[in-house]
């Protein structure tokens, strides 16, 4: 245990301070580093004998500025630098013409000027006085004849002066013309603009701009007094008082900015103390301050800064976009053009408001998406996804409660699908739950025979997913509320109670659980769930209440509010990745399309490594393109949709088409789709099909196999599709 520290020692830098300024001075020629003061040891830069104590005490100050101190800032500001000069070039050139006409207005301007200035030199007014007192004398004394004398001299003296004035103005600019005339072209032009340029500065008046504004036009403006003006508003800083009541207000003082950085103003302040306002008091006002700033919220981005990143809790980081960050096209996802992935590695997810790429580690780790419908959810879930299909030693448990197309990519490589929310399928979907609680105690079993120096921290390593073919786990869950809403209590307490053992023990076993709802109250998706939880994701919900819901309660109060999110933001999420940590983040694209082909990409994978099980084993489309055999694109399906049936009425299968692709099975009716199944092959046995007492028209499971070449179904079965029972040797 560590020893007790002595409360005696501790003393204020106040005290110490009086202390070293009371005592008798040390001679500097005392060979020790240190002296003691009134009981204290005292370091030698400190002692009260050092004139310079407190200049050398003082804490260094940063040499270069903000924006010079790492090689990301340098490059972004260089990269501004360009993009700025390449604007000023375009726009200056395109107005050329327009500055060669006014610079000839005002150089004609100038001339005019110039030639007003130089008038009373070249008119000899210096003369002209003379000549009009004598001239006055002259008619006050009609018969002075030597005032007449001195008239007439300096008549003439004027005259000379004219004459010889004109004549060397007269000769300098008929010998420029000449000169200029008999030039070459580009001195020609040299000299022009030597003569224009002068007359056009000449020309200029106080309100007289040569070039129009030479700045890129800002949709928003920032500066300090704006900021305190804002934050004042909010009520964060306190109002001054008497006569000098702006110059006493208390004000934010900014360790950098506020400057333009990329399409917006960044800045980062410290609140004044003695307010007692915090940086958390700074966010939760986001509103107030955007609405003072003149902008939306959505355009205004804050965090606090951290004392790990040299701040305090009262320091804030803001930048203030120009527009609305998140309405530019989604980026396509890199995993589309990606041949393979490790999961290992954080999975590429989006960029932020300031262009930045966002990737989230998903190993070790459960997640949850929710928001409102026909926003992206489920597309942005599928990123998570897509990354385990690149990497073969991932297996995928997938549930999709909704049972459309999204997911029907998945039966080329999942260990166990499940489509639908009907009976069957909650019933498979709790075997699925059974499978894999009953994997990870297997799995824990096996760590716990393990040595240390194959299994250090009793979790999943590369080397024990390859030597005992143990691969990570999936589990992909999405449209969770409609489960729970198909269940009782009884049962939706039981499921609650396996997912949650799932994701709260299962990581360290290799378990990755990838749960998607949409408004997520107690009874859809229960807190106790939720709140295990470590990365939350939503997407636009209708208040804050809905948005902690999914966030995490207090969130939306920290500045991680979904509900700020407007329809025009599809694809646009709220990230939050720990306690503190969240982003506002446009998603990466990756459309339906892609997904699957990266689904046939993954089976690609994984076959050579014998990672093909369970319910893709069993995958007749598969099998059968393998085999270069062609099956009715029907009867795959119908077999699709009754994985978890043997028998099913015609008008539920129908429905559950429709469901997965509406585009091709929209306009069927019974009767178009009898008549496919038989072109198909499919013999029926019996036309009616009994279930719980309904006697109706439908299709017997085993009817439809018997349509599919029976090589292809026997390849099909001969894939173990349980999970590897490998023991530890």
């Amino acid at each position: 245990m560590a020893d007790a520290i002595d409360l005696g020692s501790v003393r204020s830098l106040d005290d110490h301070r009086a202390t070293r300024t009371a005592v008798v001075p040390v001679a500097l020629s005392k060979p020790d580093a240190t002296d003691t003061v009134a009981g204290s040891v005292v370091e030698a830069v400190d002692r009260p004998d050092n004139p310079l104590a407190d200049w050398l005490t003082m804490p260094d100050a940063p040499v270069l500025p903000a924006w010079a101190r790492s090689r990301a800032s340098i490059q972004a500001n260089t990269a501004a630098l360009v993009r700025l000069t390449w604007w000023h070039g375009r726009y200056h050139s395109l107005r050329t013409p327009k500055y060669l006409v006014k610079a000839v207005l005002l150089a004609a301007r100038g001339f005019y000027r110039a030639v007003a200035g130089l008038w009373p030199t070249l008119a000899a007014q210096d003369h002209t006085a003379a000549v009009k007192a004598l001239r006055v004398q002259c008619h006050g004394r009609p018969g002075d004849v030597e005032l007449a004398v001195q008239l007439q001299l300096a008549h003439a003296a004027r005259t000379h002066a004219r004459r010889w004035r004109f004549g060397a103005a007269a000769t300098a600019t008929a010998a420029a013309a000449i000169g200029i005339a008999l030039a070459p072209p580009m001195l020609q032009a040299g000299i022009t603009t030597a003569v224009a340029v002068p007359l056009a500065y000449l020309g200029r008046g106080k309100e007289t701009a040569f070039l129009d504004q030479g700045a890129p036009p800002l949709k928003v403006d920032m500066s300090a007094q704006q900021l305190n003006d804002a934050l004042r508003a909010a009520g964060l800083l306190k109002s001054g008082s008497g006569k000098d009541a702006e110059r006493d207000a208390p004000r934010v003082s900014c360790s950098m900015g506020p400057v333009r950085d990329g399409r917006g103003w960044a800045v980062i302040f410290d609140l004044p103390r003695g307010g007692g306002k915090t940086a958390s008091d700074v966010l939760a006002k986001r509103e107030v301050i955007a609405q003072e700033l003149g902008v939306d919220e959505i355009q205004v981005i804050m965090s606090r800064v951290r004392a790990a990143k040299g701040g305090n809790a009262g320091r804030v980081s803001m930048w203030v976009a120009d527009d609305d960050p998140y309405l530019a096209a989604p980026v396509p996802s890199p995993l589309a053009s990606m041949e393979r992935f490790s999961i290992w590695d954080a999975v590429p997810f989006g960029q932020d408001a300031r262009g930045n790429r966002v990737s989230v580690p998903v190993i070790w780790q459960s997640m949850f998406f929710g928001g409102l419908p026909r926003r992206g959810k489920t597309f942005t879930q599928r990123l998570m996804t897509a990354a385990g299909l690149l990497d073969p030693w991932v297996r995928h448990y997938v549930a999709d409660f909704k049972g459309g197309q999204d997911w029907m990519g998945m039966r080329h490589v999942a260990h166990r699908l499940v489509l639908g929310a009907e009976e069957d399928a909650i019933d498979a979907f709790k075997a699925m739950l059974a499978e894999l609680l009953a994997e990870m105690e297997r799995r824990f079993a096996l760590f716990r025979g393990l040595p240390t120096s194959i299994c250090p921290e009793g979790k999943l390593t590369p080397q024990i997913i390859e030597k005992y073919q143990m691969p990570f786990i999936f589990l992909t869950v999405d449209e969770l509320q409609e489960a729970f809403l198909a269940m009782d209590d009884k049962d939706r307490e039981a499921v609650v109670d396996d997912l949650g053992r799932i994701a709260r023990r299962g990581p360290a076993a290799g378990f990755i659980s990838n749960y998607a709802s949409q408004r997520p109250d107690a009874k859809s998706v229960p807190t106790k769930l939720r709140e295990i939880i470590t990365i939350r994701c939503c997407t636009q919900v209708t208040d804050k209440t809905s948005s902690d819901m999914v966030l995490g309660s207090g969130k939306a109060a920290m500045g991680a509010d979904a509900s700020l999110l407007s329809e025009e933001h599809k694809g646009v999420t709220v990230l939050v990745t720990g306690p503190a940590s969240y982003a506002t983040v446009k998603n990466d694209l990756l459309t339906t399309t892609e997904f699957n082909a990266l689904a046939l990409k993954g089976r690609a994978l994984r076959e050579p490594l014998g990672q093909i099980t369970g319910d893709a084993a069993g995958d007749v489309a598969a099998v059968a393109g393998r085999a270069g055999v062609t099956i009715a694109p029907v009867l795959s399906d119908v077999l699709d949709v009754m994985r978890h049936s043997d028998r099913m009425h015609s008008v539920d299968l129908l429905a559950r088409l429709v469901n997965a692709d509406e585009d091709r099975y929209g306009d069927w009716d019974l009767d178009k789709l009898a008549a496919e199944l038989d072109a198909a092959g499919v013999k029926r046995t019996t036309k009616q099909i009994n279930i719980k007492g309904k006697n109706l028209a439908g299709y017997r499971r085993a009817d439809l196999e018997a349509a599919v070449p029976e090589e292809l179904l026997l390849a099909a079965r001969t894939v173990d599709p349980s999970p590897s029972t490998a023991t530890p040797a």
